[in-house]
């Protein structure tokens, strides 16, 4: 299962039948363990990634740490599922070290990004502090090169 689930996530793209030829499975056992892995909730989703820039519209992205004090019987995860039930909420993660969270956000300008924080996170109850680093300039996301010359890495195939 794990060969079919690295071609999806390298390329969603790619197709039952050129997985089948890329992995040496038969076609019905990779469209068996497709549809097992998304009822299962192991594949989440299928999407693009996007450059913004390029496409005329641009984003502002800002990572937030959000140091929080832990709720009675919920942890942090209370807390948690507030912050990433917003939709300026890219990607959310428990982390170690002086701060508990780490808050992806996008936003159009530097002020809807500020506004969010102060407004909407800063105000939450057992939100101890935030800090909001502005992100500059993206290299690389998802492993996918944005800055520079990116490269295809499909594995050859034949049919």
């Amino acid at each position: 299962m794990k060969d079919v689930l690295r071609v999806l996530e390298a390329d969603a793209r790619t197709t039952p039948e050129q997985i089948a030829v890329m992995t040496g499975r038969p076609l019905d056992e990779v469209a068996a363990i497709i549809k097992q892995a998304e009822s299962d909730g192991i594949v989440l989703g299928y999407r693009a990634q996007i450059n913004w820039d390029k496409a005329g519209e641009s984003q502002v992205w800002a990572l937030i740490e959000v140091k929080v004090t832990p709720q009675r019987d919920f942890g942090f995860d209370a807390i948690a599922e507030r912050i990433y039930r917003f939709p300026e909420t890219h990607s959310m993660y428990l982390v170690s070290g002086q701060y508990d969270l780490a808050v992806m956000v996008a936003g159009h300008t530097m002020q809807e990004v500020s506004g969010f924080v102060s407004a909407k996170i800063a105000t939450i109850e057992g939100v101890q502090g935030t800090v909001t680093h502005f992100l500059m300039k993206r290299y690389k996301e998802g492993g996918i090169i944005v800055e520079g010359e990116p490269t295809v890495q499909r594995q050859p195939y034949s049919l």
